[in-house]
């Protein structure tokens, strides 16, 4: 078995990443157009799951999850569009999904902490020669394992003072919600 270097092993990398932008990144801005069209929906969840502020909280969820998943799918400010979604996901763990178990079958943590981890993954390949970041030269000079640690601690920093500042777990009776009845799935 030969390791590939050189131009071949870069093409792979920025193959990488273009394919990993463009699931993360289109997932997160699908989940955001989802929030932006159903926001008084949105807002109700939030409301439910203990968030103060609801509507507000809806209109951001969408303003974020569209635009880092754009810059993501673009390769546009890539690390900060990754620790964006590390946020997002931080408070979907925290507020949503840590109660039910790993596996999402049961609205648990599978799904979310995998987004997370492959944009934690993405910081450390770098945007990839197809992106905007590379286009303006940053491409380069924004990846590796010191990407990957900023991202991830950026990201899980934002997503905890989130959570301090407007949420606090509702009492076990009223979370009796169901995400599908909302579309929010």
């Amino acid at each position: 078995m030969t390791v590939e270097s050189g131009e071949p092993r870069r093409r792979a990398g920025g193959l990488a990443a273009l394919v990993l932008r463009a699931a993360v990144g289109g997932t997160i801005l699908a989940h955001g157009v989802r929030h932006a069209r159903s926001l008084d929906g949105t807002a109700g969840w939030f409301g439910s799951i203990g968030f103060r502020q609801p509507r507000l909280q809806a209109k951001a969820s969408a303003a974020v999850e569209i635009g880092a998943g754009a810059a993501l799918v673009a390769g546009a400010a890539t690390p900060l569009a990754a620790a964006s979604v590390v946020a997002t996901m931080t408070v979907a763990v925290r507020s949503v999904h840590a109660p039910n178990g790993f596996f999402i079958t049961a609205e648990g943590w599978e799904y979310v902490t995998n987004l997370a981890a492959a944009s934690i993954a993405l910081a450390a390949l770098g945007p990839g020669d197809l992106s905007i970041d590379r286009a303006v030269g940053l491409g380069r000079r924004l990846r590796g394992p010191m990407a990957a640690v900023v991202v991830g601690g950026l990201g899980v920093a934002a997503g905890l003072a989130h959570l301090a500042v407007f949420w606090r777990e509702p009492a076990k009776s009223a979370v009796a919600h169901s995400l599908p009845t909302i579309g929010l799935t």
